[in-house]
């Protein structure tokens, strides 16, 4: 099975729509112990920022070779400027929304020998002006896409979610849905949901049997009227539910180095594989494979179509 050729990927649009945020981190030597607190004393050498959440679909839409415009949004500030000129750089168009009130979401690592040693998040809900401002953005930009991705990651910017599903739909466009927290009705109408295995517990229950956890996945499927459902089960690898059954497909990762948005690339391949004109099952095949490789890779990276290919 081939990866869809660069002419054809090139020519998809592709709207990301969500929680945008910016992955700080900051790398450094631990030599010693802090005779303040038992903790170690991280010399930092070298700073990066990356493009997270939302933002890193819409990059690893791009990487892929798709085009990608990116709706989120940021605060007045030296992050969401930096955000702005990160998608530029990665080649996505950004529809950013300002947050008058609030600043830009912010994750920042400090790792010391390549190990992740300590996580900081600067996070707060987005005032209701600048969710107005955001769903006005999708409406216009709507039209001009042939499929919409929702990365939700339970920051507020995805709210409102369900008009924004309900537009899309009625334009005839594909949504697929990263999903997050245990109320999943909030994304009813959407072509498909990507959660991982946490969060299909966390909506449906715990399970017992592959039998049983079938059972629950098609009636969630049902229940919320999507094409597919598509759970990511880390080294269990893949298991989509449709119509027609139940596919599974073995993860491929061959070293596990680093997870973090390992989901957004999964996301961001389903969706281009199926813009494509893919089959559920193809897509996750791809899906599953670009994700065995971007765990391989440290923080929030991108996988190539040349990669898949």
């Amino acid at each position: 099975m081939m990866f869809p050729q660069a002419e054809r990927i090139a020519s998809l649009r592709i709207l990301v729509v969500g929680d945008v945020m910016l992955d700080r981190y900051w790398f450094g030597e631990v030599n010693r112990i802090s005779p303040e607190a038992p903790v170690p004393v991280v010399k930092v050498a070298r700073k990066e920022d990356r493009l997270g959440g939302a933002a890193n679909v819409a990059r690893n839409c791009v990487a892929l070779g798709a085009q990608a415009t990116l709706i989120g949004l940021v605060g007045q500030d030296e992050a969401g400027q930096t955000i702005a000129a990160l998608c530029k750089e990665a080649g996505v168009v950004a529809q950013l929304c300002h947050d008058q009130e609030q600043p830009t979401i912010q994750k920042l690592r400090v790792l010391g020998r390549q190990q992740q040693l300590l996580r900081v998040d600067f996070e707060n809900p987005p005032s209701a002006t600048s969710l107005a401002q955001l769903a006005q953005t999708f409406t216009q930009q709507l039209a001009l896409h042939d499929v919409v991705v929702f990365s939700d990651y339970a920051k507020g910017a995805l709210t409102s979610i369900e008009p924004l599903i309900a537009l899309a739909k009625q334009q005839h466009k594909p949504v697929l849905v990263d999903p997050k927290g245990d109320n999943y009705s909030r994304y009813y109408g959407a072509s498909s949901i990507t959660p991982n295995r946490l969060e299909m517990q966390q909506a449906v229950g715990s399970w017992q049997s592959e039998d049983e956890l079938t059972q629950k996945a098609q009636q969630l499927r049902q229940q919320l009227g999507l094409e597919a459902l598509l759970i990511t089960r880390s080294e269990q690898g893949m298991t989509i539910y449709t119509e027609t059954g139940r596919a599974h497909t073995v993860a491929q990762a061959q070293e596990v180095f680093d997870v973090s948005g390992a989901g957004d690339t999964v996301l961001a391949t389903l969706a281009v594989a199926r813009a494509a004109g893919l089959s559920w099952n193809e897509a996750m095949y791809w899906a599953n494979k670009a994700g065995s490789i971007v765990v391989g890779k440290l923080g929030t990276s991108t996988v190539t179509a040349e990669e898949l290919r």
